[in-house]
């Protein structure tokens, strides 16, 4: 498989890894685009890594296809493990960002826990639960990002990283709460819900009252509690690194303040960080 490798051009690999990052978030990408370009691109593939997993599981409704799709990636990441990887754009970037950086596979494995359980989804108990859930799709990526954003100090950071994987996930369930229920999936604790007697019918309904309101604001005040936490590590993150990590945390708090604005309708409406609004956090960042 090696062989085949060096027909096939390394700066295309990671193209083929960018335009899938550029096409489904925007957001990721413009915190991450201004990196050196050898880090970039490994955040790019990692990106990649991890859109195939969510495809794998999203991609269709059909559970026997869903863990029919499972079981290929996972195949697949262990015959990259013994390295002995197919030969794809993203697992050859992928090669390459483990030749350059100190990976390690675990959070690769752990993602793929993570699908999992979307495949076999029971909504969570507990924000305690939700959160477990969290760092198996979203934990494992900041831990994956560790020895290319702080490749001196990457080993003493596992909970920084952590808590912002959390945090971001967090905030993507707040955004798409409506999207995830169409899709049969509720996110939002049980134990909120019956706190505030929020039924299932009420999501339905798009029923967005003041009980909503005071779930939603739980989990988000979880979610910038954790975004506040991150920030004590960030002075061990490498120095071109830094801004990067830093803006990448904002626009996904940004996300929060939107669906604010938009009276908490995460339940019909799309909320996104604007374009204007990325710049305007750049200058922030940079001006700390």
């Amino acid at each position: 498989m090696r062989e085949a490798r060096s027909i096939y051009s390394l700066e295309n690999d990671y193209l083929y890894c960018e335009n899938v990052i550029k096409q489904y978030s925007k957001s990721f990408y413009q915190a991450f685009k201004q990196l050196p370009t050898k880090k970039a691109n490994a955040v790019y593939a990692i990106y990649a890594f991890c859109r195939y997993a969510d495809d794998s599981v999203d991609e269709t409704r059909d559970k026997l296809k869903q863990v029919d799709n499972w079981n290929e990636l996972y195949n697949q990441l262990k015959l990259f493990e013994k390295g002995e990887e197919i030969s794809s754009p993203l697992w050859r970037a992928l090669r390459d960002v483990f030749t350059n950086y100190d990976m390690d596979i675990k959070p690769f494995y752990e993602q793929l826990e993570g699908q999992k359980m979307d495949i076999h989804f029971k909504q969570p108990g507990t924000l305690a639960e939700l959160e477990q859930y969290c760092y198996y799709v979203a934990g494992t990526v900041g831990l994956m990002l560790l020895p290319i954003l702080a490749s001196e100090n990457h080993k003493h950071l596992h909970v920084c990283a952590v808590q912002l994987g959390v945090a971001m996930q967090l905030t993507n369930i707040l955004r798409d709460v409506g999207e995830d229920y169409r899709n049969n999936r509720i996110y939002l604790p049980v134990s909120l819900l019956q706190l505030e007697n929020y039924k299932q019918q009420d999501l339905e309904a798009n029923n967005i009252n003041s009980s909503f309101i005071r779930i939603w604001e739980k989990i988000a005040n979880r979610s910038e509690e954790l975004y506040e936490s991150f920030q004590e590590g960030m002075d061990y993150f490498d120095k071109d690194s830094q801004l990067n990590v830093l803006l990448s945390a904002h626009i996904y708090k940004e996300i929060l303040k939107v669906v604010r604005n938009n009276g908490y309708d995460c339940l019909q409406k799309r909320n996104y960080v604007s374009q204007e609004n990325v710049v305007r956090l750049l200058q922030g960042v940079e001006g700390i």
